[in-house]
């Protein structure tokens, strides 16, 4: 194999695995968004869709993966997880210099309460917010720092060799359920005013270990190189679509509290 080659297929490769790093997939972004956007109160959507000029919530669900690539909003990059190594304490975790998924909601917030902000901050705010909740959800955004979220665990997907990061972002997703969005969010939306409420109680913190409980619970069950098929999609569709519930609830949530 030539130099041109072996520099292509790296190129490839480290494309892959920075793709594989963000987020949920873009379905699984759409049905947090959907779901979110079923609970907005009148007043919350009526400054939300001030400040994104007419479009929802869930047109901008994905914006941010991509714009975290581009020069204007690469400092971004690791907005998208917080890194918790096997045998580490939540609290205890090495905190990231450039920020982490729990520090970049907690200054999405802060910017949109403020009254000081101008228009232009608070449309950023929001456009990334919306994503970030997303991403706290899923469990390998809290996953190891040794294994870049598990980008570094292969494993064999229905005979496919792949990653445990990219199992989670889509492959359970759509295997488990070939729905749209809004199906989605038709078929999992469905606990009463109680239960909502119970659900977004607790701090960003809270949720943020809740996930990390999950994501301890993934890479037990899940061996490296362990060939996955229908059981595995069967024991974690379930886990799937509280995540995006759960998600989807707390963004509302947060929203409402916001305008």
């Amino acid at each position: 194999m030539n130099n041109t080659c072996r520099c292509l297929l790296l190129s490839l490769a480290l494309f892959a695995a920075l793709s594989d790093a963000l987020a949920w997939g873009q379905k699984g972004h759409d049905v947090t968004c959907t779901v979110a956007y079923r609970h907005l109160s009148r007043k919350a959507k009526k400054g939300i869709n001030r400040l994104l000029e007419g479009k929802s919530i869930v047109y901008w669900c994905n914006w941010l993966d991509n714009a975290s690539h581009t020069p204007e909003y690469a400092y971004s990059k690791t907005w998208h997880y917080k890194n918790v190594d096997a045998g580490v304490a939540y609290e205890d975790a090495v905190a990231e210099p450039k920020g982490d998924v729990v520090t970049a909601i907690r200054a999405q917030i802060q910017l949109l309460s403020d009254k000081g902000a101008s228009v232009a901050e608070k449309r950023l705010a929001l456009k990334m917010l919306v994503h970030l909740v997303g991403d706290l959800h899923q469990p390998m955004h809290m996953g190891h720092k040794t294994d870049l979220g598990g980008n570094m665990w292969p494993v064999v997907y229905f005979g496919q060799e792949t990653n445990l990061h990219s199992v989670w972002d889509s492959s359970v997703l759509e295997s488990g359920h070939r729905w749209s969005n809004t199906e989605w969010a038709d078929e999992i939306d469905r606990l009463d005013k109680v239960a909502i409420r119970e659900i977004c109680g607790g701090s960003i913190d809270d949720w943020a270990c809740e996930t990390l409980e999950l994501t301890a619970e993934v890479y037990a069950d899940t061996p490296q190189n362990a060939e996955l098929s229908y059981d595995y999609v069967a024991r974690w569709i379930p886990c799937v679509e509280r995540q995006l519930l759960f998600g989807g609830l707390r963004l509302a949530c947060l929203l409402n509290r916001i305008f």
